[in-house]
């Protein structure tokens, strides 16, 4: 399996974070994307990537709640990272008009202004959306065909969305959202509607822990060992073999973000 999105250098793992590593390979989790949501998070990430080069990968942005605070070089610095060939993608990037914790302005212009680096550099998009689908969808189109492809993080949205996301060939990354009886019951129902060859899985964490886990961990951290259970309610409600969500969603994962796959440990 490979886990697309986890927020590894968030200060949560500090104490861990090897351990953590090593557990996600014990149950199956042998890629890990770790995300980039600001410049700092995104040096942070392709330094841990450095030290687990046969593990773990990174995508570099600035996350849409961060958008006001960019310095003027920013896209610079992201093109510098972007030199590694640890760094798969461009994001998280997007919009969020839920909470705003930057100006609607701020976070459209930073994201414009990563998906011109992602088409310069020719890189995926690691996208964020959240109540921003249309001006969100608006930017994204002109680039439609001119990236490697758009992967959709952390999809929560509802069926009308989510037929627009795969019109535009996206891939649609699936977390434990889907795991929650109280807040994923739309998602439940219109997963099916995703082609297994546009389907990716994803923990994010330290966030959105599997509320099917039991039993119940004593922690509230989310962490990539956590993944087969969003795998198992996946299958159950694509109706498939769990062993049909791993085998496309590692290959799906493995070819855009050119990751290995690995069967050892």
């Amino acid at each position: 399996m490979i886990d697309i999105g986890v927020n590894l250098t968030n200060s949560r793992f500090d104490k861990d974070r090897t351990l953590v590593i090593e557990r996600a390979k014990s149950a199956g989790v042998h890629g890990l994307l770790v995300t980039g949501t600001s410049v700092e998070e995104s040096q942070k990430a392709l330094a841990l990537c450095q030290q687990y080069p046969s593990s773990l990968a990174c995508t570099v942005g600035v996350h849409p709640h961060d958008a006001d605070n960019v310095s003027d070089d920013y896209i610079e610095q992201l093109r510098a990272l972007s030199h590694s060939s640890l760094v798969k993608a461009i994001g998280e990037c997007g919009l969020d008009f839920n909470r705003n914790f930057s100006t609607p302005v701020n976070q459209q212009r930073v994201f414009q202004q990563q998906v011109d680096l992602a088409k310069e550099l020719h890189l995926p998009l690691f996208l964020h959306q959240r109540d921003a689908f249309d001006a969100w969808l608006d930017i994204l189109t002109p680039v439609i065909g001119k990236v490697p492809a758009l992967v959709a993080h952390c999809f929560t949205g509802n069926l009308t969305e989510l037929r627009a996301c795969l019109a535009h060939d996206m891939y649609i990354g699936i977390t434990g959202w889907i795991c929650d009886e109280r807040r994923g019951h739309t998602l439940r129902e219109i997963v099916r509607h995703i082609p297994l060859e546009r389907l990716m899985i994803e923990t994010d964490a330290p966030y959105l822990t599997p509320r099917t886990i039991r039993p119940k961990p004593k922690s509230s951290r989310n962490e990539p060992s956590y993944l087969p259970y969003v795998v198992q309610t996946i299958a159950e409600q694509m109706k498939c073999s769990v062993e049909q969500v791993i085998q496309h969603t590692s290959q799906n994962s493995a070819s855009v973000f050119a990751m290995q796959l690995k069967t050892d440990s």
